[in-house]
């Protein structure tokens, strides 16, 4: 994973976060859903991106 994408995710994350904490305080049930989505599109691009780690492309096949 590059340090980019890592960057990335990690913004969409905290992004979530403080959507969520905002909506909440806010008394926005719609903002504070859109930060748990981002949240979570957040760290599912961070599982792909360790999938991908874990399995290089042109690699060796069996």
């Amino acid at each position: 994973m590059s340090n980019a994408d890592k960057a990335k995710n990690k913004a969409d994350q905290l992004a979530g976060q403080a959507k969520e904490k905002f909506g909440r305080a806010a008394d926005e049930e719609g903002l504070e859903n859109e930060g748990v989505a981002e949240q979570a599109k957040g760290s599912l691009k961070q599982l792909v991106e360790k999938v991908k780690d874990a399995f290089p492309r042109g690699g060796r096949r069996g």
